[in-house]
């Protein structure tokens, strides 16, 4: 059985007070920024200003980072560079920045990915869900709360948005203060966009013009794929080129005098999914590129540090500066744009980007105050006892050697497709393919509680049963085996360098149970597996398996051969997290014995390198 879920109204005794609907989807909303300081950067207003300042901030992939805390740790983030996450820690860079520069001439927008990612998220979509449950009126999303009071003025849509459904993602939509923008999130059946594009604000200067600054918001294409189950026939999702030459020329028809884009897309043109989609995944550099009128872009998705980075238009031979503000709150960009007056219109004549280290300040004092019980709340449920291990289950060294923790993720995949296999489907081998997702996973000897699990298997995923012919399946493991760098026999082998190769990382990599196999990593890549077997007899070409696989990669994520078009034989909305908690749960005990099976390893010209 499920663990129950807490009551959060033992933590939280407080009205959630939501603000002003948002404006209708497909329109601009022009409003005014803040009245609080007037006067120019530091010194007295002018009569006649000809020339004047104002900053964009910009976060991205917060992913429900509230505070710098780490859930499945139970204490304090930490890493090796020393990072510090969460939106508390940023809010205090805003405020100062409001402060130095006066509160008119900040906007604050963010790129994406803020509903999704912790335990803090699950919770409040799946335990005690903003949506309700019941007939009870659900909770405010506590990113909601705090973005609010951060005083966002826009935020671009995410892929992970879509996780938990539609519903979910217009509930909170509604809690916010401030437009999710996505120009090229259509519905599917209008083709008109289903969330605002676009939102205008206004930098009031006294003695000129407005400063009329243009925010379009672009998401990212591969939502069609990874969250297909939650929105096929309901949305489609075009490019961001495509979507950009369409409303950068109306924002500048509006008269925007500066047009700032935020994308949930990564700037090196480069796609996981392959030709599986018509549309580029980290497509910010072909944007700024292509489309003639953007000044800047806020950059997100691909959870990276990039300060400042400069495309130059090919139409018009003027620089676009992009910035990436990493992930999880770790860092705040800060775009400052100068302007000149000329001929009663502000033209953009300088723009940097800088990005704002986090863990050089301390928590925000009203952040904290709202939130702490909220988290209070999700750090109790994390730590619920679901049942006891019977020995360490590390994670360590999943990524080159065949571990029981990542058995007992194939074994709970396996019995849960197992339960709806039809008759002609149940005759069939069944396996199972999963990636080590964290390599610091470790679920102990003794109790085990819910983040133990939650910490080996971190995304929301649900499960599917697909079916691959004996050849397919070869092809998806000596896909996955790229994952490898080539070490020649003779050769020491490294783990500190030995993963990773193509820019295949560990989520990326699956290994298979339920067959047998070598990973010879001194071959060529697409020649490295070796003696594939079942049940001791080699797997034929036309050998038909039934594959556990998450909706992830069964949808086409990381652009494995052959899974996205494969037969359904089986689908769930239950998420495989959770199927291993009750998995614990429903055993009491959790035995390596009953599922750890060494059936792959890495070899060197056929000599085990391990």
């Amino acid at each position: 059985m499920p663990v129950n879920p807490l009551n959060r109204r033992e933590f939280v005794k407080r009205s959630a007070v939501t603000g002003a609907a948002v404006a209708v989807a497909g329109t601009a909303a022009a409003t005014p920024a803040r009245a609080a300081d007037r006067n120019p950067v530091g010194g007295k207003p002018e009569k006649n200003p000809r020339t004047w300042s104002f900053s964009i901030l910009g976060t991205t992939d917060l992913h429900s980072h509230v505070f710098d805390w780490d859930y499945y740790t139970d204490a304090a983030y930490t890493d090796k560079a020393g990072n510090s996450v969460g939106v508390a820690r940023v809010a205090t860079l805003v405020k100062q920045q409001r402060a130095a520069k006066g509160a008119d001439r900040v906007l604050l927008v963010d790129a994406g990915d803020i509903i999704q990612g912790t335990s803090l998220a699950y919770y409040y979509a799946r335990v005690d869900p903003i949506t309700g449950a019941g007939g009870r009126r659900g909770p405010v999303h506590p990113m909601a709360i705090a973005m609010n009071a951060m005083k966002y003025d826009a935020a671009a849509l995410g892929n992970h948005e879509f996780n938990y459904g539609i519903e979910t993602l217009r509930r909170f939509e509604k809690q916010c203060h401030f437009p999710l923008l996505g120009a090229n999130a259509l519905d599917a059946k209008t083709l008109r966009p289903a969330f605002q594009p676009y939102t205008v604000k206004r930098i009031r200067v006294p003695g000129a013009p407005d400063i009329k600054v243009g925010i379009l918001g672009l998401t990212n294409p591969g939502i069609a794929l990874w969250d297909k189950d939650n929105v096929s026939g309901k949305m489609a999702f075009t490019g961001l080129v495509e979507q950009a030459k369409k409303y950068v020329p109306r924002m500048r028809a509006l008269g925007c005098d500066v047009v700032f884009l935020t994308d949930h897309s990564g700037l090196d043109g480069s796609s996981s999914y392959g030709d599986e989609l018509p549309y580029v995944e980290n497509a910010s550099n072909l944007v700024a590129a292509q489309v003639p009128g953007i000044d800047a872009i806020l950059v997100g998705h691909t959870h990276t540090e990039v300060s400042s980075y400069t495309v130059t238009n090919t139409a018009t031979g003027k620089d676009v500066v992009l910035s990436e503000p990493y992930c999880y709150g770790m860092r705040l960009t800060v775009f400052d744009f100068e302007l000149e007056l000329a001929h009663g219109q502000w033209k953009v004549t300088s723009t940097k980007a800088q990005t704002l280290n986090s863990n050089t300040v301390a928590e925000d004092a009203e952040i904290t105050k709202l939130l702490t019980a909220d988290h209070e709340l999700v750090v109790k449920y994390v730590n619920t006892p679901v049942g006891t291990c019977t020995a360490d289950l590390s994670a360590a060294e999943a990524c080159w050697k065949d571990v029981p923790v990542m058995d007992f993720i194939h074994q709970v995949q396996m019995a849960a497709v197992a339960t709806g296999l039809s008759t002609a489907d149940a005759a069939l081998p069944l396996i199972s393919v999963a990636a080590p997702f964290s390599r610091t996973a470790d679920i102990p000897q003794g109790d085990v509680t819910i983040r133990d699990v939650a910490g080996l298997y971190i995304y929301d995923n649900t499960l599917y049963g697909k079916k691959l012919t004996g050849a397919q399946l070869k092809d998806y493991l000596e896909y996955a085996a790229k994952y490898y760098y080539r070490v020649p026999s003779g050769t020491k082998v490294d783990t500190a360098t030995l993963t990773n190769a193509n820019s295949f990382w560990d989520y990326m990599y699956d290994t298979a149970a339920g067959v047998d196999y070598d990973i010879d990593i001194a071959q060529a890549e697409g020649s490295r597996i070796k003696n594939l077997s079942h049940k001791g007899a080699a797997v034929t070409d036309d050998q038909v398996f039934v594959v556990a696989v998450n909706n992830y990669r069964a949808n086409g994520g990381s652009g494995y051969p052959h899974i996205a078009a494969a037969d359904i034989a089986y689908s769930s909305t239950d998420e495989i997290r959770q199927l291993m908690i009750d998995y614990v749960t429903s055993k009491g005990t959790l035995d390596p014995a009953d599922f750890a099976d060494a059936n792959w390893k890495l070899t060197q010209e056929g000599t085990p390198v391990f």
